[in-house]
């Protein structure tokens, strides 16, 4: 049954249009996210391959098109077919049914499948798995299970594209249609039809510009209350990417006016709506009215209370005796504690709510592993966790105990949502201690409060000094700005630590004095490369990381070497450096894919870029990947260890990770770290983030940057404030 996919671009004036019909040989390029895609066509009457540049919602190898459009000569690229508009149907041919079921679309058929499959049904193949599916059976290496999967990818198929014709209907892409329709099934279009906004809410990766447009098509007046409320709702989920709970009324105003594109005055009609139906919250931040998600103000009033309640208890321990403890731990390790350390140790031993901060080099690792030796000598029963893999195994290293992630200490629960540890099913433990935790954002301390049973202890380790968290909130911030909590603020530096010039940067940069490299010709881990222009920087950049830094300290480029931009944008932003570093770290890799815009090869790095419940991978994850399955259509990743699966057509949310943002590398440290720094990152320079940036480095730390672009971070102060109320609350 031939399914037909139109799409238009802008009309384009000036050559006369033609039409050119053919198979598609290869998809040279297809971006989920605009449609845009460059293929290879075997035409009639031509012997090479026709490049055809067009936009398509999904497009297969295989497929036959009839595009519409103009010739032109491309400088690079030589003479390509420019269509305006893509009519695709599924092929009818044997050679091209083959192609197309071995393109990846269709899970459980790789290359080699395909052709068993065709070989089987010939011309009828379509037709066999539409109306007589249990004969794929009657192929090897198809049992009932393939079979099924097989049918279910055929049907998924068709519903997509039903669905991505009524997105395209609508004037609006089509990346995210898998996700409509695994979310709304077959009600998809009713869905979206009876309330367009809903995706917006629904859905990962589809934004309130794309319900708008939608709903724009379907009729819906920019005034319309349903909008309005909408994009109230969607102004402050912004603020929350942002990091705020909360925003001032006029804030708020301001952003959702400009994003409707409507008067001030309707705004502020629609916020007092939207306040009845209690989906947002008033409440006062520092005498200014604000308005709050209403389910980030009752988690930062929650978080404070279960803070206060067990601030005033006491600990599950009986009273230990530092004095003989000490020198018994002292005579383990061979190490002894400064004054300073030691009244942390005996402040946190004394609390059943504490915190230890401070920078790098302050011996904030000696000081745990003394307090966790003390009470695990004393039968306390201990449980260890940081917010990040790499955190969580580092931790394990320093303490010698187990630690795991946030997520799986409190076991996700990925079919119902949330967690399986809370008030119900607390955890078992006396003492919890968490690493990183200026990186633990409102939502995740709230289901880490509520899973703590009423006798444990809780030890809140972390620099306060680093970025706040990805998420909304600056939980260890505030907390210690409350003055409620009992805190030990390590400041001095040991002696070893000050013998590193990226120990003695950090604390420069944190101070507001600007970073030195060691005196020429000296043996240093901090290295500074002064740049005129951020163009220059990229080439710069290459160099260091391929040669410069392998060749100088042994440093593998892409085991040891990572590089920590401000930004996603720009030449020097992490996009851009991907696509550099990849072409020359991994140039000519023996099998790879093309999804959303990125190539995927083995032994490319990558990350995980949003929280994935149900393959326990989260935003920030590094990996590696270890294999391409085309059997199954699959990219298989190793993340420290783990084998995780994932489909070609669901790669959108893995992104390359040869260079990443300063954000995103928050709770890892790696053994080589190379920083660019240009007033291109004009909006993101603060000294926490270049603070951040410089600690994560363990070995060597190179920066590349201008001068000025180095001193306005430093000297600038802190990222802008964040709306929170955590604080308030504490003091009250």
């Amino acid at each position: 049954m031939p399914i037909a996919a139109a799409l238009k671009t802008a009309p384009s004036s000036g050559p006369q249009k033609e039409t050119l019909a053919g198979t598609i040989e290869r998809v040279t390029f297809h971006n989920a996210e605009t449609g845009f895609c460059v293929l290879k066509v075997q035409t009639r009457g031509k012997r090479d391959l026709v490049p055809v540049i067009g936009h398509a919602p999904t497009i297969s190898a295989g497929e036959w098109i009839t595009a519409v459009g103009i010739w032109f000569t491309d400088r690079q690229h030589g003479l390509q077919f420019k269509a305006d508009t893509l009519k695709v149907t599924p092929p009818t041919g044997v050679e091209g049914i083959e192609k197309y079921l071995a393109s990846g679309h269709m899970r459980g058929i790789g290359p080699a499948m395909a052709k068993r499959i065709v070989a089987a049904f010939g011309e009828n193949t379509f037709e066999i798995i539409e109306a007589e599916p249990d004969r794929l059976k009657e192929v090897a290496g198809i049992g009932p299970m393939r079979a099924a999967r097989i049918v279910a990818g055929w049907a998924e198929q068709k519903a997509v594209r039903e669905i991505m014709l009524f997105l395209h209907a609508h004037g609006v892409g089509t990346a995210r249609a898998v996700r409509i329709f695994k979310t709304y099934g077959h009600e998809a279009i009713s869905v979206m039809t009876e309330d367009p906004y809903r995706l917006a809410r629904d859905i990962r990766g589809i934004g309130f510009k794309t319900a708008d447009a939608i709903a724009m098509k379907l009729g819906l007046t920019k005034d319309a209350p349903q909008r309005l409320r909408a994009g109230i709702s969607f102004a402050l989920q912004t603020a929350t990417d942002e990091g705020h709970c909360a925003l001032p009324v006029a804030d708020l105003v301001k952003l959702a006016t400009g994003l409707l594109d409507v008067e001030a005055r309707l705004i502020r009609s629609a916020l007092l709506d939207v306040l009845e139906t209690g989906e947002v919250v008033q409440d006062i931040i520092s005498d200014k009215a604000c308005i709050f998600l209403s389910g980030l103000h009752a988690a930062e009033r929650v978080i404070a209370e279960r803070l206060l309640r067990r601030n005033q208890g006491k600990p599950p321990w009986q009273e230990i005796e530092l004095a003989k403890a000490l020198p018994w731990v002292e005579g383990k390790t061979g190490k002894s504690l400064s004054p300073s350390q030691a009244e942390a140790v005996q402040l946190v031993l004394g609390a059943k709510l504490a915190v230890i901060t401070g920078g790098p080099g302050v011996g904030k690792t000696s000081t745990l592993d003394t307090i966790l030796r003390i009470l695990r000598a004393k039968g306390v029963q201990v449980l260890l966790a940081a917010p990040t893999g790499r955190a969580a195994k580092r931790m394990s290293e320093q303490t010698g105990l187990e630690a795991k992630t946030i997520h799986r200490l409190l076991e996700i629960d990925p079919k119902h949502g949330g967690f399986s540890r809370n008030e119900e099913n607390p955890l078992s433990c006396d003492l919890l201690v968490i690493d990183e935790t200026s990186m633990v954002d409102v939502p995740l301390m709230n289901a880490l409060t509520k899973a703590v049973p009423e006798r444990a202890a809780v030890l809140l380790v972390g620099d306060v000094d680093q970025l706040p968290s990805v998420g909304p909130g600056q939980v260890l911030a505030d907390i210690i700005a409350s003055g409620r909590v009992p805190v030990a603020r390590l400041t001095e530096v040991f002696r070893q630590a000050a013998e590193s010039r990226i120990v003695i940067n950090a604390h420069s940069i944190n101070a507001g004095r600007m970073p030195k490299p060691a005196p020429r010709g000296e043996e240093s881990d901090f290295h500074l490369i002064e740049i005129d222009e951020p163009e220059a920087g990229v080439a710069k950049l290459i160099e260091v990381v391929t040669k410069r830094i392998p060749a100088r300290f042994g440093f593998d480029p892409v085991r040891d070497v990572q590089v920590l931009t401000p930004m996603q944008r720009g030449v020097l932003g992490a996009r851009n450096l991907n696509h550099e570093l990849q072409a020359v770290l991994n140039p000519n890799p023996r099998t790879s894919v093309e999804r959303f815009g990125w190539r995927f090869s083995p032994g490319d790095r990558v990350m995980e870029s949003q929280n994935d419940y149900d393959r326990e991978v989260f935003n920030g994850d590094l990996g590696t990947v270890d294999r391409l399955d085309e059997e199954e259509g699959a990219v298989i990743v190793s993340f420290e260890g783990r084998e995780v699966i994932y489909p070609f057509g669901e790669l959108d949310t893995l992104v390359p990770a040869y260079a990443t943002t300063i954000h995103k590398s928050q709770g890892s440290e790696y053994p080589a770290v190379v920083i660019p720094l240009t007033t291109g990152h004009w909006t993101m320079l603060a000294r926490n983030l270049l603070y951040t940036a410089v600690t994560r480095g363990k070995r060597l730390v190179v920066l590349i940057g201008q001068r000025k672009a180095i001193g306005i971070a430093v000297r600038g102060g802190n990222m802008k404030r964040r709306w929170t109320k955590l604080s308030e609350w504490m003091k009250a």
